[in-house]
C-alpha cells in the first residue's frame, strides 16, 4: 500500500477520511431534524450553551450510552468537539468524553442501524447552531470538499504519485567476490556508460538491456550495484511487482514513468530485479484482465526498449533466478541481448567470503578459512553471510566474548542440517535405535563409495530428519560420473538397507531418502543418457516441443537403477556388519560421532572380515 500511495499524500487520505465522519455526521443530523421536529432539540442545544454543567458534571462511560440506545431511554444527543451530551428521558443528563472522535463513528453507525429514529442526533462546532440553514451548507461544503479530495485520491491512483529512487552505489566491483566472467562480461558496458561518444564514434551499439540469472544469493542486485558504482552513474532500482496495480493500465503507466526518468539522469542504470514476475507473458483467451494488463506491462518495456538510441546513456539490467520464464521477446538480440549467468561460489572464492564477512565480527583468533570454505560446498554468498552472522548469535547466546571457531561449524550445520529441535527425547529406546541403525548405514557406504567426505553422524532430531549424516564435498564439479551418481543413490538406499540386515523389516524413515534416489534415477534415464540400457532419448525435448511426455518408460528404467544399487548397498552392509554394530552403539550412546569414527569402525570390520577369512583358510 505505501508503494501506492506516497507518504506525502497520505495526509489528503486523512482529511478524506475525516470529512467522511463529519459528513456522514452532517446527513445524520439532517435525518433527525426531519425525522423530529427541530425545536425537541433546539431548547436541549441551548441549554448546553449556557449551562454545559448540567451535563458535565456528571460523567458517564459510553457503555452506558449504548445501553440506553438499546432500551430507547434515549431523549437526545448532542456530538460535540469535546465529547457527547446526552439526554434521558427520565430526565437525566451526563456527558461521554470523545475529544479524540474516535467514538463519534460507534454512535453514528449504531444509530444508522437504528430501525426507528427513537431521539434526535445532532452534530455541532463550537459556534455553529444547528439550524436547517447551516446544515445545508455544512452538507454542500462537505461534498465539495470529498470531491476534492477524491479528484486528489484518483491523481495519486493514476500513477503521478509512483515515485522511483534514485541512488549513487558506493559499491564497486572490488567488493564483489568471485563472479570474475560476469564482471569480465559488464565490462563494456562499464566502458560505454563512462565514454558513451567513444562508442558511437566507431559505430558500435552498446547492449540495451542485461539478463542477470542465477540460483537465489548469489549476488545479482549486488554485481548490479557495482557496476552501477564502477560507473558513477545513477542507480534505479525496481521490481517486478512495482509494475502491477489495482487498476488496469496502470502497470503501463510506471513503466513509461520509470524509462521517463532514466533519460531524465542519464547516464544511469535501471535494475529490475525478479523479472519474470514481470517478463512472464500469459495466454489472454483463458485469462482475464490481471493476465491482459501483464502483456501490456511487458509490451511497454518492448516499446521502452525499442525507443533508445546509442547515445541515450541507458542500461537496462534485469534479474531473475527462473531465465526461462521471461518472455522470448525481452531476451532476443537487440533487447536484453546480454545474459550472464552467475554460478555458485569455488572453494577459493568462499574462502575470500568467510574472510570478507568475518571482518564484521569478533572473532577468537583465525578461524581456519580453508576449512570452512571446504565445508560450505554448493552455498550461496548469501548462505555464507548468514552462517558468519549465526556463529556471532551463537556467541552471544552463550554469553561468549568473540566468536571460536566450534561456532562457525556449528553455524554450517545448522545452515545444512538445521537447528536441533528436541524432538529426539520423545523418541522410545527402539526408535533411537533404529535411527541410529539407519545412520550407520548412510555413514557406512558413503564412506565406502567415497560419495564425499563424511564429516559427522547424529541421531539428534535437526530441521525435519530424525537423525542427519553429513556428507561434504572435497572440491568443487561441474560434471558428474554415472558411477558418482550410482553411489550417491546406494548411499541414499543405505539406511533402509540397513534397517532391513537388522530388523528384518523397514520403516517409513526412508521416506525423503527415496524420494531423492528416485530423482536422481529418473533424472539419469530421462534427461542425462546415463541408464543401463543405453537409451540416450531426452524427455527435456518433448517438454520443450511442448509436447506431453510419456515416463512410463523412463520411470521403468529408473526403477530398475534403484533396484541394482540397492542391492549393491545390502551387499556392502553385509559385508561391514561388524562396522554397523558398532557405531549404531556408539550413536545410541553420544548421539553424535565424527567421521573419523566411522572410518575407523570399516577399517576395524574389514581387518576382523580378514582374520576370519585367514582363520577358515587354515581351518580348511
Amino acid at each position: 500500500m505505501n508503494k501506492l500511495i506516497p507518504k506525502k499524500q497520505w495526509r489528503y487520505l486523512l482529511v478524506g477520511a475525516l470529512l467522511v465522519t463529519a459528513g456522514g455526521a452532517v446527513v445524520a443530523s439532517r435525518r433527525s431534524s426531519l425525522a423530529s421536529p427541530p425545536t425537541a432539540l433546539n431548547p436541549m442545544l441551548q441549554q448546553m450553551r449556557s449551562e454545559p454543567g448540567l451535563w458535565t458534571a456528571t460523567e458517564r462511560d459510553v457503555s452506558v450510552l449504548l445501553l440506553d440506545m438499546r432500551e430507547n431511554n434515549v431523549a437526545g444527543v448532542v456530538l460535540a468537539p469535546a465529547g457527547m451530551f446526552v439526554s434521558t428521558r427520565a430526565g437525566q443528563r451526563y456527558f461521554v468524553g470523545d475529544s479524540a472522535g474516535k467514538l463519534a463513528g460507534l454512535i453514528l453507525t449504531s444509530y444508522e442501524r437504528t430501525q426507528t429514529a427513537a431521539f434526535p442526533l445532532a452534530v455541532v462546532g463550537e459556534d455553529i447552531p444547528p439550524n436547517r440553514r447551516h446544515l445545508d451548507l455544512g452538507l454542500l461544503i462537505t461534498i465539495g470538499l470529498l470531491s476534492a479530495v477524491g479528484l486528489q485520491g484518483a491523481r495519486v491512483y493514476r500513477g503521478n504519485g509512483f515515485k522511483f529512487s534514485k541512488n549513487q552505489s558506493v559499491v564497486t566491483f572490488d567488493d564483489v567476490i568471485g563472479a570474475a566472467e560476469a564482471k569480465s562480461a559488464l565490462m563494456d558496458i562499464k566502458s560505454y556508460l563512462k565514454d558513451p561518444k567513444g562508442f558511437t564514434a566507431l559505430g558500435a551499439r552498446p547492449p540495451k538491456g542485461v539478463l542477470l540469472s542465477g540460483p537465489p544469493g548469489t549476488g545479482k542486485t549486488r554485481l548490479a550495484k557495482a557496476l552501477a558504482g564502477e560507473c558513477n552513474v545513477h542507480f534505479i532500482p525496481a521490481t517486478g511487482g512495482d509494475f502491477t496495480a489495482m487498476f488496469v493500465g496502470l502497470g503501463a503507466m510506471r513503466v513509461k514513468s520509470l524509462f521517463r526518468k532514466a533519460r531524465k539522469h542519464a547516464p544511469c542504470i535501471i535494475f529490475i530485479d525478479e523479472m519474470d514476475g514481470v517478463g512472464r507473458r500469459t495466454n489472454t483467451e483463458t485469462g482475464g484482465t490481471s493476465e491482459a494488463e501483464g502483456n501490456r506491462i511487458i509490451n511497454q518495456i518492448l516499446t521502452e526498449l525499442d525507443g533508445f538510441n546509442s547515445s541515450s546513456g541507458v542500461i537496462v539490467i534485469g534479474a531473475t533466478n527462473f531465465p526461462d520464464a521471461v518472455d522470448p521477446a525481452l531476451v532476443r538480440e537487440g533487447r536484453f541481448d546480454r545474459k550472464i549467468q552467475l554460478t555458485l561460489p569455488d572453494l577459493r572464492d568462499r574462502e575470500a567470503l568467510f574472510r570478507l564477512f568475518a571482518k564484521g565480527v569478533k572473532t577468537g583468533g583465525a578461524p581456519n578459512y580453508c576449512q570452512l570454505a571446504r565445508l560450505t560446498t554448493g552455498l550461496t554468498p548469501a548462505a555464507i553471510a548468514y552462517v558468519v552472522n549465526h556463529a556471532a548469535l551463537i556467541s552471544a547466546r552463550h554469553g561468549q566474548r568473540d566468536v571460536p571457531m566450534a561456532n562457525f561449524v556449528e553455524a554450517i550445520e545448522v545452515c545444512r542440517m538445521g537447528e536441533v529441535n528436541g524432538s529426539a527425547s520423545a523418541l522410545t529406546e527402539g526408535e533411537r535405535e533404529r535411527v541410529a541403525v539407519h545412520e550407520a548405514g548412510h555413514a557406512i557406504v558413503a564412506q565406502v563409495m567415497n560419495v564425499g567426505r563424511v564429516e559427522k553422524v547424529t541421531i539428534l532430531s535437526r530441521g525435519g530428519a530424525l537423525g542427519v549424516t553429513l556428507v561434504t564435498q572435497s572440491e568443487d564439479k561441474q560434471l558428474h560420473l554415472k558411477s558418482e551418481l550410482q553411489g550417491r543413490i546406494q548411499m541414499l538406499l543405505a539406511g533402509r538397507a540397513a534397517e532391513l540386515i537388522t530388523y528384518n523389516d523397514a520403516s517409513s524413515g526412508a521416506a525423503s531418502d527415496l524420494k531423492e534416489a528416485s530423482r536422481l534415477a529418473l533424472s539419469m534415464v530421462a534427461t542425462l543418457g546415463l541408464s543401463d540400457t543405453g537409451t540416450l532419448f531426452s524427455l527435456d525435448a518433448l517438454t520443450a516441443l511442448n509436447i506431453k511426455p510419456d515416463p512410463t518408460g523412463a520411470v521403468a528404467e529408473a526403477e530398475a537403477i534403484l533396484t541394482a544399487q540397492n542391492e549393491r548397498s545390502l551387499a556392502t552392509l553385509r559385508e561391514l556388519r561388524g562396522a554397523l554394530v558398532e557405531l549404531t552403539e556408539k550413536l545410541v550412546e553420544r548421539e553424535t560421532i565424527d567421521g573419523e569414527e566411522v572410518a575407523r569402525a570399516i577399517s576395524n570390520a574389514r581387518a576382523a572380515n580378514e582374520s576370519r577369512a585367514e582363520a577358515s583358510c587354515a581351518a580348511a
